[in-house]
């Protein structure tokens, strides 16, 4: 599905605690070009003005310059909906009496307990669920690709021909796989902004607050992990930061692939078909976990299966957890990401999918043994999601209902004079710092995606890596964090030298554009020479291509050595930690700000919206329902008719070919089942392998996309045509039993549901 640039199918492992260098390489990508917050010193923003800025920007303006009102107030009269911020609710919160006036039932406290266990969060990019008492996981085919490549076996290419396990002992376990059951939740907020009272120097509060929740979590992780080694504790920021809660999860590390369809059908239709509806997608992969002693963990925490589905109208559920919106961000910040950041990370998830898809047209045989075919998945995704973000950030409607709601809540704060003291110059705050936050960009801009694994180039990140590792050891960094370091620098793949000239050439003229051919770097770096040269002497003769080479150099002392890379690298990373730090300081400011905004917000309208999305734990409710899209209506349901029209229609494209198994798959196959369906739900990135849920909690379908309509929701949620799409249980059912003879599961699934009458 569409994935948030922090979450992507592609799998990087992770551990509970990233290191500090973890940290700080990735605030480039997240925070310049790709995240909801920015921040340390290209211009300081510290000074709070004496009263409310005027919230009407000359970038929003007026429709009409005539109308004296409405120059004076472009958002007054626009109508603002009960869920712009949408309807990603927390388990902490339910909206239980919403819930009753919407739906008509009422669900009590062990609906949402049962709602909340059976769901899981598969490692540290998607969702997924139990789906039997005997630890089977369901999740998304493009979820489960790295882990299907990673498990194949010398000549085997399961990622195209698929895998079933027939037999227990045939399932396979996936290396660092891991997957979380949310099985705590405690409210922290209190204990969090006790430690902004102990402030005395200029200490930026967020950081005074991001070290006490990490304090907490370090005390709670301490408990727990003496009670049971499988719990893992996070303390999650929500609103802003102007919420805090400690989520304590029940970790399986024991994760085996149980089942995986082919590539061709579980991505049918490819990138065309990406973000699109009708679609006919078997997006689906099951895992199974086990417990210690090598057993399938018997659980009681699953989501039976309806054999009936879902009908048009009817209320479903799904329990996930969506990575990132920003249905919090104010106006100003609106329009600092359709003016500078979508822009430019756009550009580069452009240019470098362009460039694998060339690489993978010249060198079929090489796209499983590189993983440059699921590199090019993810970019593509990204590139598509970000693209539909930006467009509904240009269309205008978007940011002047938000406008409204700004205006609105300005009314209110101004209302309470003790309100209006505390915040009301927040809104003010917050513009200005967008205005200081564009001075940085120019040189910053250069190094957008520099250490994203799907787009960036894994010589030069390694060379990063590097480093950091070699420079902390020099300083007397403790054996953990280097450890942590050299484990994750180890997590790089090898990527093809022919791809990795082409894409290193295109950073360093990128490098050339942003800071200038005059600029002392540049000069450093290309001497008499030019990009072209340079990329060609680190992509052919570095021993930074080669995992095991450049495990060798980074125990020996990487920066003693004569690789080519380690004079790029120590012209390169003072610059980038030189910006790091200036960047540092918007974060710091905006996320204080931001904290500052969320708690008058509370003090204005309570916890009635949710917070936005954090790859946590929430449940969206919506209706199956089809939308008005292109002069015609798309249907709420997809058959297995669709999807041999859609084959015959482009017969000759390999994106709409069916795999050998289905092409003649016999007259048990029944081709009026329901395959693909589209629902109103609340999702984002992050929900990839999320189950949808009728009111008994059982299994309806699995979500895997948006349709091109939600994009926009990142920032402002509706449900006039944004439409979530799921794998229809019943298509899943289907396959499973007639194009598979996949037995085993079909019988372990349907043992669930004969017992679900009550």
């Amino acid at each position: 599905m569409g994935n948030s640039p922090t979450f992507q199918p592609t799998r990087r492992k992770a551990r509970p605690q990233p290191s500090s260098f973890q940290t700080t390489a990735s605030l480039l990508i997240i925070v310049v070009f790709g995240g909801a917050c920015s921040s340390p010193g290209l211009l300081s923003v510290t000074a709070r003005p004496e009263r409310p800025a005027n919230i009407i920007r000359e970038e929003t303006p007026a429709t009409d310059p005539n109308d004296v009102a409405a120059v004076e107030n472009p958002f007054e009269g626009i109508e603002v909906g009960r869920f712009d911020g949408g309807k990603m609710w927390t388990f902490d919160n339910p909206p239980t009496d919403y819930f009753s006036e919407a739906y008509g039932f009422r669900p009590d406290s062990a609906w949402f307990v049962k709602a909340r266990k059976g769901a899981l969060r598969f490692s540290t990019y998607c969702s997924a669920s139990f789906v039997s008492e005997l630890g089977l996981i369901m999740t998304n085919h493009h979820c489960a690709r790295t882990s299907i490549t990673e498990v194949s076996k010398e000549g085997e290419t399961i990622l195209d021909d698929g895998f079933y396990a027939t037999n227990a002992s045939d399932e396979r376990e996936v290396e660092d796989l891991y997957v979380e059951q949310l099985v705590d939740i405690q409210d922290v907020t209190d204990d969090v902004y006790r430690a902004e009272q102990e402030i005395f120097d200029d200490t930026p509060r967020a950081d005074v607050r991001r070290r006490r929740a990490e304090s907490i979590k370090a005390q709670m992780q301490s408990v727990a992990s003496a009670q049971d080694s499988s719990l893992q504790v996070q303390v999650i920021a929500l609103y802003n930061g102007g919420k805090y809660a400690a989520y304590t999860f029940r970790r399986f590390d024991d994760i085996r692939l149980v089942m995986a369809p082919e590539l061709q059908i579980g991505f049918f239709g490819g990138d065309f078909d990406n973000f699109t509806f009708p679609r006919y997608n078997l997006d689906v992969s099951f895992f199974r976990a086990y417990d210690p002693d090598g057993v399938p963990v018997s659980t009681p925490d699953y989501y039976r299966w309806s054999m009936e589905g879902a009908k048009d109208g009817e209320a479903v559920f799904v329990v996930g957890n969506p990575g990132s919106t920003s249905r919090l961000s104010t106006v100003a910040q609106l329009e600092y990401y359709r003016d500078n950041e979508l822009p430019q990370s756009t550009l580069v998830w452009r240019d470098r999918a362009s460039l694998m898809a060339e690489y993978l047209d010249l060198h079929p045989e090489a796209v499983d043994s590189s993983g440059v075919r699921n590199d090019y998945f993810s970019a593509q995704n990204s590139l598509k999601a970000e693209s539909g973000q930006l467009d509904g950030l240009m269309e205008g409607s978007l940011i002047k209902r938000r406008g409204a709601a700004e205006l609105l809540f300005t009314k209110a704060l101004e209302e309470s004079d003790s309100l209006n003291a505390l915040y009301g110059s927040v809104l003010g705050d917050i513009e200005r710092l967008q205005i200081a936050k564009k001075a940085s960009l120019a040189k910053a801009a250069a190094f957008t995606h520099f250490l994203n694994p799907s787009v960036s180039s894994h010589i030069l990140t390694r060379a990063m890596y590097g480093w950091v590792f070699e420079i902390l050891k020099q300083r007397g960094a403790p054996d953990k964090q280097l450890e942590d370091i050299r484990k994750d620098a180890l997590e790089i793949k090898n990527w093809p030298k022919d791809l990795e000239r082409r894409v290193i050439e295109h950073r360093l003229g990128e490098f050339e554009q942003y800071l200038g051919s005059s600029d002392p770097t540049i000069r450093r770096l290309f001497g008499n020479g030019t990009a072209s040269a340079l990329a060609d002497t680190i992509a052919y003769f570095s021993a930074l291509s080669d995992s095991s080479r450049f495990r060798e150099l980074l125990d020996d002392n990487y920066l003693a050595s004569s690789d080519p890379t380690v004079s790029f690298i120590n012209a390169i990373a003072p610059l980038y930690y030189t910006l790091d730090q200036q960047l540092r300081d918007f974060v710091n400011q905006e996320e204080s700000f931001a904290a500052d905004l969320a708690r008058a917000r509370f003090a204005v309208y309570g916890e009635t919206m949710p917070p936005d999305a954090s790859f946590s734990l929430r449940i969206a409710d919506g209706i199956v329902s089809g939308y008005a899209y292109n002069g015609t209506v798309a249907p709420a349901f997809t058959t297995f008719y669709g999807l041999y029209d859609a084959s015959y229609a482009h017969a000759g494209r390999s994106e709409w070919a069916l795999p050998d198994k289905w092409k003649n798959p016999g007259p048990e196959l029944n081709y009026g089942t329901p395959m693909n369906l589209v629902s109103t739900n609340d999702i984002a990135g992050g929900n990839s392998g999320s189950p949808l849920l009728n009111e008994k909690l059982e299994v309806v379908g699995l979500v895997f996309d948006g349709n091109i309509e939600s994009l926009p929701s990142q920032y402002l949620y509706t449900d006039v045509g944004a439409r979530t799409v799921s794998v229809d249980a019943r298509g899943i059912m289907e396959a499973l039993e007639v194009i598979y003879g996949a037995d085993r599961i079909v019988e372990e699934i349907a043992s669930g549901s004969n017992h679900s009458s009550e």
